[in-house]
């Protein structure tokens, strides 16, 4: 068992905070708001997910994910047909990812690709969402040299949570791994 000291957890739910990050993060945030992405998704709960938020962004091979909340699939297509649909790449794909019925609805706005991936399940207990925040502790835990290798990992072609496994050395598959390790700081965090 990791000992993982307590901190607040950070806020994602708003994306104020990419304002003032470096200039993919503020270009992201000028296309999710001239866009109004985030606002016809309200009601279904998205927060943006992904390597954007804790800055191991790759331009070109890295989207903008937003996850959301959803119990009515129907209602959710309706929302992104009427809002979306005249966007380059427009698709949505409606199957189950790890037995979870799930949507997925991708486009591109200006330089972005955007992923709309909703499950019936709230966002804060999707794995996308905790492996961002468990990314985040990490990327802080362990400096800058470590982001650094993160990145240059994915720009040799690893995946986000492959890339972290092979610097943490963690065993057995990097998604899951991870999520374990999500799992147990989000529980300690919360309890602390």
């Amino acid at each position: 068992m990791t000992n993982f000291p307590h901190r607040m957890l950070p806020d994602f739910t708003n994306i104020n905070y990419l304002q003032h990050g470096n200039a993919l993060q503020q270009a992201a945030f000028y296309v999710l708001k001239q866009s109004k992405i985030l606002y016809h998704l309200e009601p279904f709960k998205p927060v943006l997910c992904g390597t954007l938020p804790i800055n191991i962004f790759i331009e070109g091979s890295s989207d903008l994910d937003i996850i959301c909340e959803v119990q009515d699939f129907d209602n959710l297509n309706e929302v992104l047909e009427a809002n979306f649909k005249t966007f380059p790449g427009f698709s949505i794909t409606i199957k189950p990812v790890h037995s979870t019925p799930s949507l997925i609805c991708g486009f591109h706005v200006d330089n972005f690709l955007i992923e709309v991936f909703a499950q019936p399940i709230p966002v804060n207990q999707q794995a996308a969402y905790k492996h961002m925040l468990i990314e985040h502790y990490l990327l802080n835990t362990h400096g800058e040299q470590f982001r650094e290798k993160i990145v240059e990992l994915k720009k040799q072609g690893y995946k986000t949570e492959p890339a972290f496994a092979k610097l943490l050395n963690l065993k057995g598959e990097p998604y899951s791994a991870l999520l374990e390790l999500a799992n147990e700081y989000l529980k300690q965090q919360l309890a602390g």
